[in-house]
């Protein structure tokens, strides 16, 4: 099963487009973990343990496992997911892009060592840069496109052809990447307007919406804007304000009960 499949039976099966991201922070650990030999493996196990009845996907964050030299704890936290969670979505927040024969490599890392659905990537070096994600068959490549933070205004809605440039990477995927395998785009929760204008341009393409929670994207403009025939498409991620529900030893039931709000709120957004 591939991943626009794998994705689509999770969304219906849980009647879910949360997507819970794993970002962990060391410096953030609950009490209980502080100081704990594997506090980075044992407390996302806990998270995605607390939160899969309510989310379609898991995104973990390979930046915060890299600088803490923790590549093995996310290793074994990929394996966890894919044996005790196999019908949601294992999302690998890499944004990897360089030329074909690193991105080849990069690849095999997200898809072979991590055992990734589906991971980021940054369209920027252009087709011969994405390929050799899109070669490996049944995985999904979810490219970026009108990102999240502040400063994607600098390039992003730049005026090319008179159209803004995401609007040239949403197209792009749509006619042609999509072509080759099996895509999805990053919009953002903060710019609802172009989530509208991306959802028009790719269909019914699955769209990873970060930028709910801590970054203040609001779930019912964000539903409204980028949900696709069905009423489904896409992957609203909410990280911190799940992860960092609590400090104390309830941690894992306050990281549930956050992501259930959320699953809710997303829910009856999507049947106005």
């Amino acid at each position: 099963m591939g991943f626009h499949d794998t994705l689509n039976r999770s969304w219906r099966r849980r009647d879910s487009m949360l997507c819970v991201g794993l970002d962990p922070d060391i410096d953030r650990m609950p009490e209980p973990l502080r100081g704990h030999l594997d506090a980075t493996f044992e407390f996302c196990r806990a998270i995605v343990d607390a939160t899969a009845p309510t989310a379609c996907a898991f995104k973990p964050q390979i930046a915060f496992f890299a600088s803490q030299g923790a590549e093995d704890a996310l290793e074994r936290l990929c394996a966890y997911i894919n044996e005790s969670y196999p019908d949601h979505v294992l999302l690998l927040d890499a944004k990897r892009g360089d030329v074909g024969s690193t991105a080849e490599h990069y690849a095999r890392e997200a898809f072979v060592r991590y055992g990734a659905d589906a991971v980021t990537v940054n369209p920027y070096l252009g087709t011969d840069s994405v390929e050799p994600f899109l070669r490996h068959e049944g995985k999904g490549v979810v490219l970026l496109c009108r990102t999240s933070n502040p400063g994607s205004d600098d390039f992003q809605s730049l005026m090319v052809d008179g159209a803004p440039l995401y609007t040239h990477v949403a197209r792009r995927v749509a006619d042609r990447w999509s072509a080759l395998g099996e895509c999805g785009l990053v919009v953002g929760a903060t710019y609802p307007a172009e989530l509208a204008v991306v959802r028009g341009i790719v269909g019914d393409l699955p769209i990873l919406v970060p930028g709910v929670g801590a970054q203040g994207g609001e779930v019912e403009a964000t539903v409204s804007a980028g949900k696709d025939a069905a009423g489904l498409g896409m992957m609203i991620s909410s990280s911190r304000a799940i992860l960092y529900a609590s400090s104390g030893e309830d941690f894992a039931d306050a990281a549930h009960r956050v992501a259930e709000a959320t699953r809710d709120q997303i829910r009856g957004a999507a049947v106005c």
